[in-house]
């Protein structure tokens, strides 16, 4: 993929985030796209389920729940920090620990942040990047009303760390790489930036097959997070090529049905599924 096709799309990702910040604060959002803010799909559903970020006067369970998150940990975080844009929970399967330094690649509103931050503590640090203004705005505003004092969020792109090298002991993701135009470059970051002995522990979307090509082709669903994403077997071959160790990647069964509705009669869970992404950086 050449520069300018790279930069095409994360002006298109940029934009419907943007967009999604804008609307979950009551800003009136981009009639002119022509397209809903409700979340990664193009559907009603949004992504990975997100039609609501809040449960409803009968109680009914939010599309964050149906994706790996408790009420507990949805009652924990500031009001607007979930977005309804996951595809899995992070957190749950980084085993963090007290004093460590975690890094979120696409923090969004800093959902995941806020999560980590009491599993690392006061000794420990939480550092989120993500390359929409719009988002990053949205996150330090739920930080300050939330008190959180281990988190910073940082501009910049996930294929260029605004990080030191060795810097970090786990990185997370939410739905965030499979929108980026240069994967390896992803990987290859977030391996400079892991310490010796670091761990990769993110939720994606994954490719069961390949896209027919009218599904590729579309914008929509690139931004949407299905058709920007990896096969599972090439992203195991990336992974192990770049260097990473105790490469796991297991798919979500219960994904299909959120995944359907996405993009509604288009029989996309057949080729798209969430999935946790797990990797160590040699000691």
């Amino acid at each position: 993929m050449v520069a300018s096709d790279q930069e095409s799309i994360r002006q298109a990702v940029r934009a419907r985030y943007g967009e999604i910040a804008r609307g979950a604060d009551g800003d009136a959002p981009d009639e002119a796209s022509g397209e809903d803010t409700g979340g990664c799909g193009t559907g009603e559903g949004g992504c990975c389920g997100g039609e609501s970020v809040a449960v409803d006067m009968a109680g009914h369970e939010r599309a964050s729940e149906r994706i790996g998150y408790s009420s507990d940990d949805l009652a924990s975080v500031p009001d607007g920090a979930d977005l309804g844009l996951g595809c899995g929970n992070p957190s749950a399967i980084a085993a963090l620990k007290p004093g460590e330094t975690v890094l979120d690649l696409g923090s969004g509103g800093g959902l995941d942040c806020f999560l980590a931050s009491p599993q690392v503590g006061p000794s420990g640090r939480v550092i989120g990047v993500d390359m929409t203004p719009d988002m990053l705005d949205k996150a330090r505003r739920n930080a300050a009303v939330g008190g959180y004092d281990n988190i910073e969020f940082r501009l910049g792109e996930i294929e260029h760390l605004p990080l030191a090298d060795g810097s970090v002991d786990a990185i997370i993701s939410n739905c965030v790489v499979n929108l980026s135009p240069d994967k390896p470059a992803v990987y290859a970051e977030a391996l400079r930036v892991l310490r010796p002995g670091g761990r990769l522990a993110i939720s994606d979307i994954v490719a069961l097959a390949t896209l027919p090509e009218e599904l590729k082709a579309d914008m929509a669903l690139l931004t949407g997070c299905v058709s920007g994403a990896s096969l599972i077997g090439e992203l195991e071959e990336m992974l192990v090529g770049l260097g990473f160790e105790d490469v796991r990647i297991r798919t979500s069964a219960k994904s299909a049905q959120f995944v359907d509705e996405w993009v509604p009669g288009s029989n996309v869970q057949d080729y798209a599924a969430s999935a946790n992404i797990e990797a160590v950086k040699p000691r």
